[in-house]
């Protein structure tokens, strides 16, 4: 992996944050065996650790790791190489626009409240991440539109 990985001290911040939005308590067994095995992994190897789901297999540019939340056990914390192709940053993928259900379906309104309690979920948490100094997508994006203008670019 050829980007800059974020500081191991800010990943695990990443986690504490996310964990703290997503659930009224700890967490469920599965993700704290997850978490344990992170954990355990050495510093210098944390990101290439098997619990990550890489995107793509070989020389990924995304790392997802599976904590869920409270509704919904598939939401992902995700580390991805940021947009300039050097750094990285965190996101909260709520992991649900694969489901599809017919509007006319029961399981319609359920599946549209779940979306909303992810999406609000995930907002909360970036805003978390970035009011804590952690890089996220809306963070770069406000730190590359300063750069540019300040060097007289559009």
């Amino acid at each position: 992996m050829n980007w800059e990985k974020p500081a191991i001290s800010d990943f695990w911040k990443a986690v504490e944050i996310y964990l703290a939005q997503a659930y009224d308590g700890p967490p469920p067994a599965t993700v704290r065996s997850r978490l344990d095995a992170l954990g355990a992994t050495p510093p210098e190897a944390l990101f290439d650790a098997p619990t990550f789901e890489a995107t793509p297999k070989e020389d990924p540019v995304r790392l997802s790791l599976r904590l869920g939340n409270r509704w919904y056990p598939h939401m992902k914390l995700v580390v991805e190489r940021s947009p300039d192709g050097r750094g990285s940053l965190f996101r909260a993928d709520s992991h649900d626009r694969h489901i599809q259900v017919d509007p006319s379906s029961r399981e319609y309104a359920a599946l549209r409240q779940l979306r909303e309690n992810n999406q609000s979920l995930a907002s909360r948490i970036e805003s978390e991440w970035e009011t804590n100094g952690l890089p996220t997508f809306k963070s770069f994006l406000r730190e590359d539109l300063a750069r540019r203008q300040s060097s007289g670019g559009a």
